[in-house]
């Protein structure tokens, strides 16, 4: 599968759990750590959670496997290693405080929008 592929899995299954203000980064040449970064923010402990399953479910329904989670169930960060995507979810003042926006500006921006469900 590509890495966009599983950019998209990604951004569609937070949004399903009302992940607030998606970021899609595009890290190619720009860090070996992965292709995409995607960055979101959970408004609670509980729908930080919700938004990490639902990332985790969605992508091995289609043959892509979490390789690590750091910071698992009550964390404020929980950060999700797909190897070609990573994603960063925030609760709002841990994202404000680390603002990887900022740390990784020189990394043009994934138009998501035709992903989310603008209901």
């Amino acid at each position: 599968m590509k890495s966009l592929d599983i950019l998209k899995i990604a951004v569609q299954a937070a949004d399903s759990k009302r992940a607030e203000d998606i970021v899609a980064m595009n890290m190619e040449g720009i860090s070996l750590l992965a292709d995409y970064f995607v960055i979101l923010t959970g408004t609670s402990e509980r729908q930080l959670g919700a938004i990490i399953d639902a990332i985790e479910d969605a992508e091995e329904e289609n043959g892509v496997f979490v390789k690590h989670i750091e910071g698992k169930k009550g964390s404020r960060w929980i950060l999700m290693d797909f190897g070609d995507i990573v994603v960063n979810a925030f609760m709002p003042e841990e994202r404000a405080l680390y603002n990887l926006e900022k740390l990784w500006d020189q990394a043009p921006l994934v138009d998501v929008s035709e992903w989310l469900d603008e209901e």
